[in-house]
Parts: C-alpha cells; structure tokens; sequence
C-alpha cells in the first residue's frame, strides 16, 4: 500500500505552473502507478485559467473548491464542487476561474497506448 499526502515531500518536490496558470503537484505519478497516468491537484486562483490545450490522453477534473468556465473542443459550461468533467483523449481544454476563491481541482489521466509510459507535464 501507498499513501501519499499533499504535505508529503514526494509530492511537493513535483510541484509546477501548469498550462499556463494552474499551480499543480503530482499525488501519484510514473513513480508509483502501473497502469493509471497519474493523479494530481491543481488550484487556480480567481481571475487565473489553464489555457487551452491538447493531451494524448484521457483525462478527468474533479471539482473539490471554487468553480469556473470549463470548455472542452467546442463546448462550455460552467462547474461546481463535485462536478466531474470528462475530457477525451484529444480534446481541447481549458478553465477559467471566474470565481473568488480558489478552485482546486484533481485531475487523473489515463495515457494511449503503453501502460506506464512516462507521459509530459508541461505544454
């Protein structure tokens, strides 16, 4: 077994601005996983967005705080806590935070092809 918690140095060590405005930390990752790409949080602060972008994979947010404009390809709408987005492998995506606190999000991805295979963090 495995636990990890947001305070732990494994995660904090990963932390990094995502798509240009999300401060993200991966929980599980590559290090740990064998067949899920990873698991990490991100929050983006009021007024902040993840720019628009494409992964080569599958993906999940998880809205725990905040909310936002939430699009994926042509397509938007507006998120809560406890809303769950999927965004298919391929599709554009992005949030805003048009709140005023921050939204933190987990996000879980599942990358195409080999399992495990080490998949990029920046775009």
């Amino acid at each position: 077994m495995v636990v990890r918690n947001l305070k732990d140095e494994e995660v904090l060590e990963t932390t990094y601005l995502a798509h240009g405005g999300a401060i993200a930390q991966m929980i599980l990752d590559r290090r740990i996983l064998k067949e899920i790409g990873f698991l990490a949080i991100a929050r983006l602060a009021p007024g902040r967005r993840i720019e628009p972008h494409i992964d080569p994979m599958e993906e999940i947010y998880f809205v725990m705080n905040g909310g936002g404009e939430m699009s994926v390809d042509k397509e938007a709408k507006h998120v809560v806590p406890g809303d769950a987005i999927w965004i298919p492998t391929g599709s554009r995506h992005g949030l805003v935070n048009t709140g005023y606190e921050d939204c933190v999000i987990l996000v879980i991805a599942s990358p195409m092809g080999k399992m495990g295979e080490v998949v990029s963090k920046t775009s």
